[in-house]
């Protein structure tokens, strides 16, 4: 049976030429879509997982590793703050140490799911653990970035949480290089959108009113995440999805600020919905739907608008926008049919150079 590294092999060895080889790789790219389910693989050895999975016992874990993080973050108490700097360091340093050798116990034995989400939260205490040395050694420079207490980290955009969030980048890149379990990308993609926020206070000395700074700051940063996450598809073409949160984070970022400009300009708004639009087909192109999901809501935003300042008096604007809402969904119905089909056309028309920036998954679904 072949698949596509044997057209590629194929290829490269001279026996097909490139046209030959984008019709093939469309054909099979429809065979694939339309192939029924295997049968299910051979129970695994006990204790190894198969793939991934959602049931309870998943959601449990997952819910778990939530909760503690949230337990050590977000919902920390005033007198947990009031243990001291050091003591907040020594903390979180515990609570990591215990979590990896939780978590690299269970690793070895092929339990890839809790002993990733163990070696997650273990991350995601480097926050903690690097405040607590900058509490304690007042190291917050100029007032104006002192942020607080920890738990404000999750809650108000502060320069001072910078070298706090850039600590936590750090050390998810490093668990990631001994343990490769994607929810790590998540607690860096995390930080990095936050660090994406409070970058603009750093640069500004912490002026608050600098509301455009922010906002302009969101939207460079979520577009280098997507081109990061752009990277990470093209190179991990196989195995565990590492670059679904920074493409999750990076459209957040960059569509966010976005979505924070505010202008009366009816040209300015409809380049907005056209940028939405084009973040759909752009969805389309690499086989991520987050980007359709954003630039399907932009979309409804700008629609939105223009109910209420262009048709509030237009008796027929809201059957018009039903029928074109109902028309979507008819379209999305046609292409859902007739997948395979436009899967095969796409890897047969585009040109080479764009076909080979699609990622593997994106080429073979269409």
């Amino acid at each position: 049976m072949f698949d596509e590294a044997d057209l590629e092999a194929a290829r490269a060895a001279g026996v097909i030429d490139e046209t030959a080889y984008l019709r093939l790789k469309g054909f099979l790219a429809g065979r694939v879509s339309l192939r029924p389910a295997a049968a299910a693989p051979a129970k695994a050895a006990q204790g190894e997982e198969t793939g991934p999975r959602f049931d309870l016992t998943h959601v449990l874990w997952y819910a778990g590793a939530l909760l503690v993080m949230a337990a050590m973050g977000m919902f920390s108490t005033t007198a947990f703050a009031m243990m001291g700097g050091l003591a907040l360091t020594v903390t979180g340093l515990l609570y990591a140490a215990g979590f990896i050798l939780v978590g690299n116990y269970l690793w070895d034995r092929k339990l890839t799911t809790p002993g990733g989400l163990a070696i997650a939260v273990a991350v995601s205490m480097a926050p903690l653990a690097v405040y607590g040395v900058q509490e304690a050694f007042d190291m917050w420079g100029t007032q104006n970035l002192n942020p607080g207490q920890y738990r404000d980290f999750f809650e108000y955009i502060r320069g001072g949480w910078v070298i706090m969030e850039a600590a936590t980048v750090v050390a998810a890149l490093v668990a990631l290089r001994f343990w490769p379990f994607p929810f790590i990308v998540f607690v860096m993609a995390f930080a990095l959108w936050f660090m994406s926020m409070d970058l603009a206070m750093w640069f500004t000395q912490g002026r608050y009113g600098d509301y455009e700074t922010r906002r302009e700051v969101s939207m460079i940063f979520g577009l280098v995440m997507i081109l990061v996450a752009w990277l990470t598809d093209l190179r991990h073409s196989r195995g565990a999805d590492f670059a679904f949160w920074l493409h999750l984070f990076g459209v957040m970022c960059f569509w966010g600020g976005l979505s924070m400009h505010d202008s009366d300009n009816n040209l300015a708004k409809a380049i907005y919905c056209l940028i939405n639009v084009a973040l759909i087909f752009f969805g389309v192109f690499l086989g991520r739907r987050v980007y359709a999901v954003f630039g399907t809501i932009g979309m409804m935003l700008y629609l939105g608008d223009l109910s209420w300042r262009v048709f509030d008096n237009v008796l027929l604007f809201s059957c018009a926008l039903s029928a074109i809402g109902a028309a979507v969904i008819g379209l999305g119905l046609w292409v859902h049919r007739n997948e395979p089909k436009l899967a095969a056309w796409m890897a047969a028309n585009l040109p080479p150079g764009l076909s080979a920036l699609r990622p593997a998954h994106a080429r073979l679904v269409g």
